[in-house]
């Protein structure tokens, strides 16, 4: 069973080791750009480290969105080597899990893009009942669901 854990200075570096099978590099920011993002947006966002037992396995980040207001979660990515394990899926279970404790603000509502060509995780996020809003942006898909 994965676990997700707060980035922090002690975890920091393992998310620059993780890496994407080739091709990849389209559909999602590496954690390096993320993190760099959520300094920026600290106030209302959370990244996370997606570990099985002790290694770091993924990325994934919560931002709240005070405008809408909705739960975004970005730059979600499982390294090449962890990939096919269902640690996304799991992943995704427990990112809904911590959004329903709406840890930034009052919303029900969460979204996410993928890539258009990314099949496997369209698939996966229809099979957690996200849905496409029609939305696109440049080569990116819109999906959203209420928790």
């Amino acid at each position: 069973m994965i676990r997700l854990r707060a980035i922090t200075e002690e975890n920091f570096t393992q998310a620059f080791e993780l890496k994407l099978a080739e091709g990849q590099e389209k559909y999602v920011s590496h954690p390096i750009r993320s993190l760099a993002q959520a300094y920026v947006y600290r106030e209302q966002c959370q990244p996370f480290g997606i570990y099985e037992e002790d290694t770091m396995v993924g990325y994934v980040m919560v931002i709240y969105d005070y405008d809408i207001p909705e739960y975004d979660i970005w730059h979600m990515m499982i390294d090449e080597t962890m990939q096919g394990k269902g640690y996304g899926s799991e992943a995704l279970d427990q990112v809904i899990d911590y959004i329903r404790t709406k840890p930034f603000g009052p919303s029900d509502r969460v979204a996410l893009t993928c890539h258009r060509e990314n099949a496997h995780a369209i698939k996966l996020y229809r099979q957690k009942g996200f849905t496409e809003t029609g939305a696109e942006y440049d080569e990116e898909i819109e999906f959203f669901r209420m928790v």
